[in-house]
């Protein structure tokens, strides 16, 4: 099928079948334009301000995502869709084409800081990645209720497979986003802190929408199995939330009762480094730890002969990631610890 390339105002999110288009966002340095893949689908039963989202590459070093939307574009057949799914396989082509979380070689901005007031209009936050953020807010969030943002640690950090979201103060928005999380099968299903401005997934809640993000995998590399999770979990928020038709079984530690909720909200979940050095675990992220236990060791080669500072578990709980590179900023989180909690539909 032909891939039309259309600007944001001509795209058809409404009529049913499928189209495929880049949408043309004006490059800032060349006479072009960045071009970011949209596939849609809309079935017979599509309503008005209803449908499911899923966005890979809201970074541009996070591979798991684009791979998992690329595959769904091929998977899901026009037939069995029901309402509407719109699948966007790389948001931050900017980033992407780089292959640096930020759009380092136009604005520099990191997509997921973008979703701030004034974004695309405002002349000092009128670059590209801003302007994408004004895209999603124009184009996107209109029709669709369900919003799936697929992440992976990139250069920043090994994450345990994991699904998230913040908390919520709706209970029924909370119980359907924590429902849609387990689905994905994955370890770890957390909610963390939500001080961070410009995030697309707390603009989604912030909207009503059904929101689950998801760190699937790191080091800039693919991992089969955030591929395999990512693939189920965007299935089944499609049948579970009435856009697609089909049956589906749970999967993974969702599955075998092995998955766990914990929550990362407080500033004690996350151990900073206090010189830049070389970091060395001695645990796997998904161990249980207690406050206080040793996770890892910090090495400072400029003085060789000191003790390693032991990198201490902030609460009690289980890890949910680490420093991925050996070499580590001062300041930099190297280590994220989650306080275990219960399910809300146990």
């Amino acid at each position: 099928m032909e891939r039309l390339i259309v600007r944001a105002g001509e795209l058809d999110l409404e009529s049913p079948g499928r189209r495929d288009y880049w949408v043309a966002l004006e490059h800032d340095s060349i006479w072009g334009d960045h071009l970011i893949p949209l596939t849609v689908m809309v079935g017979p039963q599509a309503q008005a301000g209803e449908g499911l989202v899923v966005f890979g590459s809201n970074h541009g070093n996070e591979y798991e995502g684009p791979m998992v939307v690329r595959r769904m574009m091929r998977d899901i057949s026009l037939a069995d869709v029901l309402g509407r799914i719109i699948l966007v396989p790389v948001l931050n082509v900017a980033a992407f084409r780089a292959g640096t979380r930020d759009s380092s070689q136009d604005d520099r901005v990191n997509l997921n800081r973008a979703f701030v007031e004034g974004a695309g209009t405002v002349a000092s936050i009128k670059g590209i990645t801003h302007r994408i953020a004004a895209f999603v807010r124009s184009s996107i969030w209109k029709h669709v209720h369900v919003v799936l943002d697929l992440h992976a640690g990139g250069q920043v950090a090994r994450f345990a497979p994991l699904t998230s979201f913040h908390p919520v103060s709706d209970a029924e928005q909370s119980r359907l986003i924590e429902n849609t999380a387990r689905w994905f099968g994955t370890p770890l299903v957390i909610t963390y802190q939500n001080e961070t401005p410009g995030l697309l997934a707390s603009e989604a809640e912030n909207l009503g929408k059904i929101t689950v993000g998801a760190e699937l995998g790191w080091g800039g590399a693919v991992a089969a199995s955030g591929v395999r999770y990512g693939c189920h979990g965007v299935r089944a928020a499609a049948i579970h939330h009435r856009q697609l038709r089909g049956e589906i079984a749970p999967m993974g530690h969702h599955a075998d009762g092995t998955q766990v909720r914990a929550e990362m909200v407080d500033r004690a979940c996350f151990t900073v480094a206090p010189f830049a050095g070389h970091y060395e675990p001695l645990m796997d992220c998904g161990a249980r730890v207690r406050s206080g236990d040793t996770v890892a060791l910090l090495h400072d080669f400029e003085r060789i002969d000191l003790d390693p500072w032991p990198v201490p578990a902030g609460v009690d709980g289980i890890v949910i990631a680490q420093a991925w590179a050996a070499p580590v900023a001062q300041g930099q989180h190297v280590l994220v610890t989650g306080r275990v909690t219960p399910f809300v539909d146990q």
